[in-house]
């Protein structure tokens, strides 16, 4: 009699558990919040950041010089020592380059006085982007850190750094709107300029972050979820090395 009753309730259990659970994974796969939020919930707050390796060999930043929104020159070497945040963008991007300046800002805002970060947003129209316009830029968005520069310069080393020496693209593309193509991501900087990120759960670093998904949004409308949160968390590992 009681091992009927066993029966009886494993059966229930089973039953629950199918009704209860089952469907929330399928729904979770189906939306991709699985890997989601596994990409998010990589690592625990005091796991350092991985290297990005090309051909076993940790990548720098390439060199640059650039003219920024004041009209000075800015190099690779104006950074060493800085944490700091890569972007490419234009002044008249009519699509993602509002929501990464805003992301930008709320960044600046976390770190503001920070001395050891700073942010290198780089314009792919240089020339129409001149210091005079990139001001207004800053202005507009309210750019106030002394070590966030908008630079403008050469437009083929521009593009060069881009798609070359940080592998984010960038284009010129007459069809899509504005003109011109790029990726809304942003690239973490260490102290020495080697480039950082967390490690995935495979234990391969994500590489970059996503800059065009707000952090109050939390995601996309094709499942992506922010990483902005998990960007602040992990300049400040950097700030702490």
């Amino acid at each position: 009699m009681n091992k009927k009753y066993t029966y009886v309730w494993v059966s229930l259990i089973v039953l629950i558990f199918g009704i209860i659970v089952i469907p929330r994974i399928v729904e979770r796969l189906s939306t991709h919040t699985v890997v989601e939020n596994d990409r998010l919930n990589i690592s625990v707050q005091n796991e350092k950041l991985g290297y990005i390796l090309l051909d076993g060999k940790k990548r720098k930043v390439p060199s640059f010089e650039f003219i920024n929104q004041d009209s000075i020159l800015v190099s690779d070497k104006d950074y060493l020592g800085k944490v700091y945040v890569v972007d490419f963008f234009f002044t008249r991007c009519p699509s993602i380059c509002p929501v990464m300046t805003t992301n930008l800002v709320d960044v600046q805002r976390q770190f503001k006085g920070n001395e050891n970060f700073g942010i290198a947003s780089f314009s792919i129209t240089p020339d129409f982007d001149t210091p005079q316009v990139l001001r207004a830029y800053a202005e507009k968005y309210k750019i106030q850190n002394s070590g966030w520069n908008l630079l403008t310069g050469d437009k083929e080393a521009v593009y060069q750094l881009a798609n070359a020496g940080f592998n984010i693209f960038a284009a010129e593309m007459p069809d899509v709107p504005g003109g011109f193509e790029h990726s809304g991501l942003f690239a973490l900087v260490d102290k020495e300029g080697y480039l950082r990120s967390r490690i995935d759960e495979f234990g391969n670093p994500i590489v970059y972050y996503r800059g065009a998904i707000l952090e109050e949004d939390g995601d996309n409308d094709h499942g992506e979820t922010e990483e902005i949160s998990i960007l602040k968390i992990d300049i400040q590992k950097l700030l702490n090395e």
